[in-house]
């Protein structure tokens, strides 16, 4: 029963903490990376309202320092696949006909609980499972998943209003339903963020989900999960559960109430899943949502009239900040030959500032890459980067995986427009450089369009105003997040909604009302107060 019309008004943007020395903040997470570390965690699925342990433990270790062992989670298999599908099933009446300001309270809770008590165990499993350093975590598991929670409650709340007009003697109503079925979130592993928001946008519109994240993310996850249980989730409603991807995939997109994915991955595991659900189209009851952000190759162009200074920053913070692990992260730079040889001078001295290491150590910019496969990833591009004519590293280029992860940041710089490090999406610590002719900006820009087949992030730095627009222009399809004077990355919730598209994904655009209308089936409604009974209308009478 609805005994009111409820406000959520736009909240503002949760505050970062800086973490400096001397702030009560900084005491506090490392208190909390004490304590974590001093306990090894027993990890468990939560499938409807029980704790699964299968006896399958998995070892979790810090990526900086892997002779360390987090805790252990338990490893499920195809039932368990199963038993979250029936879980969240069972679930879904109850919880799609819960009154919406009750479902608008639990995410709400669970965000002030973020925000106060739990500040510093979501910052800190972060830093330790992901090896981020502080304020790479409390951008990301702190004031980015508050902002998800709690924007989304906003726009929902706005959605729930759109009503369509009423003519004399009817009216006309919108019910904004839950999909029929479950829904499928899949997570990456570099943020926290993306980890809570991808099941919790889909559930707070009233539906069901089965959640898998990455393996290198349970740490956190398995945090948020107990989050959202203390702040009033029913059972069932979300379902986190350790398989692997194809186990995952079998199992969901052949069941009849598959009713949607939200996926954070790569582009190849998308298409892959893609074609999994057409193959199965005819066996559903209704068209699955399919909503992904996929891979990257994201671009700093730089305009003979930018600041070296900024130019520098961008490039600094853009391309190295989480060791390069972000979907938008700088991983090309485009740089006029006027300005190449400063910019480079600058952009090496900085990088020699940067120190790298654990993340307990506050004072290191750098940690390490999230496991042995991304490092061997990384590293072979590094590699033959080395033996090319066509390339050269002129910094970094070293690394070492005998304790951590750690791959230096490294730039490599190539004559080929179309050299493979432009091209590809590496994920990780390393930027390529590519120095035209400054009175080419024309041509340049039409070579970065066509160069790689993503189109996520990317940004402009010029201080001339008509080469801003034109760029703006040209690169209008380049880039579903475009940036002006400022690095590629560090999107915020309801400031800059972000998402890509062509290879990069469906540009659903997360922290937005846009991503929350693919979660919700809508329903129109017409009443009639005064219905004809006669079937005979005015056209019908002779004159």
């Amino acid at each position: 029963m609805n005994l009111g019309y409820f406000a959520y008004p736009m909240p503002a943007n949760e505050p970062v903490f800086s973490y400096a020395p001397g702030t009560i903040e900084r005491k506090k997470l490392k208190e909390a990376l004490a304590g974590l570390k001093n306990k090894e965690l027993d990890i468990p699925m939560y499938i409807g309202a029980e704790e699964v342990r299968t006896g399958k433990k998995v070892a979790l270790h810090p990526p900086h320092e892997i002779a360390h062992t987090l805790g252990f989670f338990h490893a499920g298999d195809e039932n368990h696949v199963h038993q979250a599908i029936d879980a969240a099933l069972k679930a879904k009446e109850t919880w799609s006909n819960m009154p919406w300001e009750e479902r608008a309270h639990i995410f709400l809770k669970a965000a002030d609980l973020i925000a106060g008590k739990y500040r510093y165990l979501m910052n800190g499993t972060t830093m330790l499972g992901q090896s981020k350093n502080p304020f790479q975590a409390e951008i990301d598991s702190a004031c980015e998943l508050i902002d998800f929670l709690r924007f989304n409650v906003h726009y929902l709340s706005e959605i729930y209003k759109q009503q369509p007009n009423s003519s004399q003697g009817i009216h006309n109503r919108m019910e904004w339903r839950a999909l029929e079925g479950f829904v499928l979130a899949i997570t990456p592993f570099n943020f926290t963020a993306i980890g809570g928001n991808l099941p919790t946008s889909a559930a707070m519109c009233g539906n069901v989900v089965v959640w898998k994240p990455a393996n290198t993310q349970i740490y956190a996850a398995q945090m948020f999960m107990r989050i959202l249980k203390e702040a009033g989730l029913p059972d069932g409603v979300i379902n986190l559960i350790y398989v692997s991807g194809p186990t995952i995939g079998k199992v969901c997109f052949e069941h009849k109430d598959f009713a949607g994915v939200h996926f954070t991955g790569s582009t190849g595991v998308f298409n892959s899943m893609w074609k999994a659900i057409g193959d199965n189209i005819a066996n559903y009851k209704s068209y699955p949502r399919i909503v992904g952000e996929t891979g990257g190759k994201d671009f700093v162009m730089v305009h003979q009239s930018a600041d070296v200074d900024v130019v520098v920053t961008a490039l600094a913070r853009g391309a190295f900040e989480f060791q390069g692990q972000k979907c938008s992260a700088a991983s090309r730079a485009y740089l006029p030959s006027s300005l190449a040889g400063e910019i480079k001078e600058k952009l090496l001295a900085e990088l020699k500032t940067m120190k790298m290491g654990s993340v307990e150590d506050f004072s290191n910019f750098i940690n390490a890459v999230i496991d042995e496969k991304s490092f061997d990833n990384i590293t072979r591009y590094i590699d033959n980067a080395r033996k090319d004519s066509t390339a050269a590293i002129i910094a970094g280029g070293h690394y070492d995986k005998s304790k951590g992860y750690f791959i230096e940041p490294t730039i490599i710089e190539t004559k080929d427009p179309n050299y493979i490090s432009l091209c590809e999406e590496i994920f990780g610590p390393v930027l390529t450089i590519y120095v035209y002719d400054a009175d080419k900006y024309d041509e340049t820009l039409k070579l970065l369009d066509k160069t790689s087949p993503y189109a996520l992030t990317g940004s402009i730095i010029a201080q001339d105003r008509n080469a801003i627009v034109y760029a703006t222009n040209q690169l209008r399809y380049a880039a579903g997040n475009f940036y002006v004077n400022d690095k590629p990355t560090g999107a915020v919730v309801g400031q800059q909604p972000f998402g890509g598209a062509r290879a990069s994904g469906t540009n659903d655009k997360a922290g937005s009302m846009l991503n929350l209308y693919r979660w919700l089936s809508a329903r129109t409604i017409k009443e009639t107060f005064n219905p004809p009974t006669d079937y005979r209308y005015p056209f019908l009478i002779e004159s």
